[in-house]
């Protein structure tokens, strides 16, 4: 684990998949999941080059078809120490011959992970280096502590978006595609998401688009963390009933459609790189109040 800290939290940052595995406030509250293999031992993968499940988890690109598992190789690759010091930390991970069996594209896959007081900022960075543009999704998942370590109940905990999110949801299929129908949002008064584990009986509450570039995460007493994700259009929620985690999910695409047999530049969600070009897209997470 590569270590950072600020007066205010302190963040392990596992070099394999460039993973956040702990933040903690500055009296060594853990903020995020415990791990309990009986639920889920992931911490706050990176989703790269896709984001959810790929239709009989195969890409078809440019009259290739490849085998790619759901959100990607980036969360089970070893990623290249760039940089470190106190506050910051800085990871890479770039194409090679295993990466290429699975997405046929050179790229740079940056993760600067940087504490500013209440605050740890992740940027990520995804660069073309090869000769045609290249096409991507990019999503953070990460986890967290469900109830918070304050002293309210699972039950007190609720988020509130920061838009309101008049729009239903995406239903996700049995194989993990997108289906083609909705279900009702479940926010009250299109703000507010109270918490319990019936909501996810059928896997991830899916907003696409969502409106807030923030929520705040939390009970009505105690502190809160209020996570921020300006250049994400989607956001998951999820939990496995019974586990202590929730993850909050801003997302930079989406699974394939229940189905989906075309191109995958053509598919939701999917945005393109230009040769030599980059894409930024980055989240903080804020310990408030």
């Amino acid at each position: 684990m590569v270590r950072i800290r600020s007066d205010a939290l302190t963040a392990a940052i596992n070099p394999f998949g460039a993973e956040l595995s702990h933040l903690e406030d500055a009296d060594g509250r853990e903020l995020m999941t415990n791990a309990d293999p009986a639920f889920w031992t992931g911490r706050a993968p990176l989703l790269f080059p896709i984001v959810g499940a790929l239709n009989d988890d195969t890409l078809r690109v440019d009259g290739g078809a490849y085998r790619m598992g759901k959100h990607g190789f980036a969360r089970k690759s070893l990623f290249e120490m760039v940089e470190t010091g106190d506050s910051h930390a800085v990871f890479a991970l770039e194409d090679s011959e295993q990466t290429r069996a699975q997405y046929p594209f050179a790229f740079r896959l940056e993760a600067a992970f940087r504490l500013t007081g209440a605050t740890l900022a992740i940027d990520i960075t995804i660069a073309n280096r090869g000769d045609v543009t290249m096409p991507a999704s990019f999503g953070f998942h990460p986890a967290l502590a469900w109830p918070l370590p304050f002293g309210a109940a699972k039950e007190a905990h609720r988020i509130t978006f920061a838009a309101q999110e008049p729009g239903a949801l995406k239903a996700i299929a049995a194989d993990g595609t997108i289906a083609a129908a909705t279900v009702p949002s479940p926010l009250q008064d299109g703000y507010v998401l109270a918490l319990h584990d019936d909501l996810f009986a059928h896997d991830a509450l899916v907003w696409d688009p969502v409106h807030a570039q923030s929520v705040t995460y939390g009970a009505d007493t105690g502190p809160r963390l209020q996570v921020a994700f300006p250049d994400t259009p989607r956001l998951g929620i999820w939990t496995k009933p019974g586990a202590r985690y929730v993850c909050i999910e801003p997302w930079h695409g989406i699974a394939d459609p229940e189905g989906y047999t075309g191109d995958f530049r053509d598919k939701p969600g999917v945005f393109e790189v230009p040769v030599g070009g980059a894409k930024h897209i980055g989240m903080s997470i804020t310990l408030a109040g």
